[in-house]
């Protein structure tokens, strides 16, 4: 049986696009009021994100079909596109304010510093919302939305310190500077997390399941020789999928071949897998994907 979080990924990411959306609004007013690059830096950000989190609920939700003819294990992996899809958004976006950022290093420009502290704390508010709407997700998707959001909120906090040294110096130099800054940290926990991503779209074993111990579970039930053909893969970084050869004693009963495949049951529901496929050979039997 699957798990029941993804209903519920869907209204977090719900809540998080219209707090977003309208707080990116207001982003885009305030940083041509206060003159900030760093603010209409994030603001771009925020605009890629908040078409990222509508797409995210969008795809979350049609990820909840049921299997069908085309799609035998469901819609699950259209939450895992959509994840993919916001890692992309946010490295275009990403660049394209370095692009803006660097040149103003050399020719820094007056910021309303005042403006500047009240829409850092709009920010934070706005953000730390949106985090805590996002807590406790558990698809990929959900994860790297909480992500965004998470890195958004740190970004408010620096424009805040910024903006306090701002009321009392000159130091326009530092407005680009952090918003460099802010984002060369988002780029290297994107592309971080762009790897886990592709590792799930590339079938790799999910990083919190050790295959190797599944294994040696596998050969400890009783009537078993062997296993082989074992493989661990994700739908959408939360959904698990297990398929495995499994090789018993040539005395092996119907009956005893019932009572592995009922523990090998109990043990997939142990470890949260939402399909788990078995075949049960003899030890004289040729392995039906033998060469």
């Amino acid at each position: 049986m699957a798990p029941k979080h993804s209903h519920g990924d869907a209204s977090r990411i719900k809540a998080a696009f219209f707090l977003n959306l309208a707080f990116t609004v207001l982003e885009v007013f305030g940083g041509i009021w206060t003159n900030s690059l760093a603010i209409l830096s994030d603001a771009l950000h925020d605009l890629g994100d908040s078409i990222s989190l509508g797409m995210s609920w969008y795809l979350e939700n049609y990820a909840q079909k049921e299997q069908d003819r085309r799609y035998s294990y469901g819609y699950r992996r259209y939450s895992l596109l959509s994840a993919l899809v916001n890692t992309i958004v946010l490295i275009v976006g990403s660049l394209f304010i370095l692009w803006q950022a660097i040149p103003r290093l050399f020719d820094p420009e007056p910021t309303d510093a005042q403006g500047m502290v009240l829409f850092s704390i709009l920010g934070i508010l706005a953000n730390g919302l949106a985090v805590l709407r996002l807590r406790g997700g558990k698809t990929l998707n959900a994860r790297v939305v909480s992500w965004h959001l998470l890195e958004d909120l740190l970004g408010w906090v620096a424009v805040l310190l910024l903006s306090l040294i701002l009321l009392f110096t000159d130091y326009y130099v530092l407005d680009p500077l952090l918003s460099i800054l802010i984002t060369l940290y988002i780029l290297y926990s994107v592309i971080k997390n762009m790897r886990r991503t592709l590792a799930v779209f590339l079938q790799a074993v999910p990083e919190e399941v050790d295959l190797e111990k599944i294994e040696e579970q596998l050969n400890a039930i009783d009537k078993v020789c062997s296993s082989h053909h074992t493989h661990v893969w994700s739908l959408d970084g939360e959904h698990h999928v297990l398929t495995t050869h499994l090789v018993v004693e040539e005395d092996t009963s119907r009956e005893q071949v019932e009572c592995i495949k009922a523990e090998i049951k109990h043990l997939g529901g142990e470890l949260d897998f939402y399909h788990t496929t078995v075949e049960i050979e003899y030890e004289d039997e040729r392995c039906s994907m033998a060469d």
